[in-house]
């Protein structure tokens, strides 16, 4: 069964990287690189060109989630400046962070009985619904 799984994973790498493969023939051809060494030289180069989009790319993801996390953990704390604080985490990234999990509200999150929504469980009523 693993075998069968690896074998799926290694086809679908091989389709992914199939495009990419066929650019480097005709970039090699353009440089006039007709030894071999050359051509693992350049397909070294294309990979590590393609790692280095991945890193803004991975970094980008992580502001989106680390905004939308601070989005919802304030709403749950009832902070009424959930943008303010997706402000500065944006401007600071994880500095940002760090200062909103150390300055917000502490206590434990618990699902509202009425909406289900997460509230403090020391606040007399849920941010979402206003129910108590």
């Amino acid at each position: 069964m693993g075998t069968a799984i690896n074998y799926v994973r290694t086809l679908s790498l091989v389709r992914a990287l199939t495009p990419a493969m066929l650019l480097l023939v005709p970039a090699q051809r353009a440089f006039g690189q007709n030894e071999m060494e050359d051509a693992a030289a350049l397909g070294a180069c294309a990979t590590c060109s393609g790692v280095m989009l991945l890193i803004p790319i991975a970094l980008l993801a992580l502001n989106i989630y680390l905004l939308v996390w601070v989005s919802k953990d304030a709403k749950a704390r009832g902070l009424d400046n959930s943008v303010l604080w997706m402000i500065v985490v944006l401007v600071f990234s994880l500095l940002g962070l760090l200062i909103y999990i150390l300055s917000r509200p502490k206590g434990e999150l618990v699902a509202c009985a009425t909406c289900g929504n997460k509230r403090l469980q020391t606040s007399a009523k849920c941010p979402s619904c206003g129910n108590a």
